[in-house]
């Protein structure tokens, strides 16, 4: 499942292979400082107000809040760095964001990534939509990113990921990679690609509060 180059056209897997060293706004997970999960999990309890309850959705523009149980640490962090930069246009979550240091953020991703990461299972469900052939370069056949900095997106609420491939093809959600990649999407094409990769497995999970049981 990791070596898929074969399963491209020369044009796409040159940029397959352009897109897996890149993921604008990020640091490279092997250059990035480990995060401490034990105290992720002290700092981290505003986050189930949210992220912790199933079927959770936000008021406005209204969507499931994405899961994040077993997600990529690096990519957790990021994205948190992403938040506090504007570059996801999210009150709430900025305002969260911007409450955090760099270490809090690992910390946090460390916490909600190690709990029970998801793996992949190198085997897709279903035939992926045409508009997939490029997405699997950087997040796999079956949804699990193939390397830390990229979001694993198996079994991810689909109207999250399309809020997020809309929000970037519009261009109010901003990373490099992903706007040039919007940008050729039809609605038609953000619908197959959310209704195919929310249905991988090994999913992500909805965490529940260390007190309760896990909501997978």
């Amino acid at each position: 499942m990791r070596s898929i180059r074969w399963m491209f056209s020369a044009p796409i897997a040159a940029l397959a292979l352009a897109l897996l060293g890149t993921f604008a706004g990020t640091v490279r997970a092997e250059e990035a400082p480990a995060g401490d999960a034990a105290r992720g999990a002290q700092i981290g309890y505003t986050c189930y107000g949210c992220h912790g309850i199933a079927d959770y959705r936000n008021a406005y523009p209204n969507y499931h809040v994405p899961k994040i149980g077993g997600q990529h640490a690096a990519y957790l962090s990021a994205a948190l760095g992403e938040y506090r930069a504007g570059a996801r246009p999210h009150p709430t979550m900025k305002g969260q964001a911007s409450s955090l240091s760099e270490q809090d953020a690992r910390d946090l991703a460390a916490y909600f990534a190690t709990a029970n990461p998801v793996k992949s299972g190198g085997k897709a469900s279903g035939t992926p939509p045409a508009a997939a052939m490029t997405c699997i370069a950087c997040h796999g056949t079956d949804g699990v990113g193939i390397t830390a900095d990229y979001p694993t997106l198996a079994g991810q609420q689909p109207d999250y990921i399309e809020q997020a491939l809309a929000a970037y093809r519009k261009g109010t959600r901003q990373n490099a990679v992903m706007n040039g990649m919007a940008a050729q999407l039809k609605d038609e094409d953000i619908a197959a690609l959310a209704e195919y990769f929310s249905q991988q497995t090994p999913a992500l999970w909805v965490p529940r509060a260390p007190h309760g049981p896990t909501a997978k």
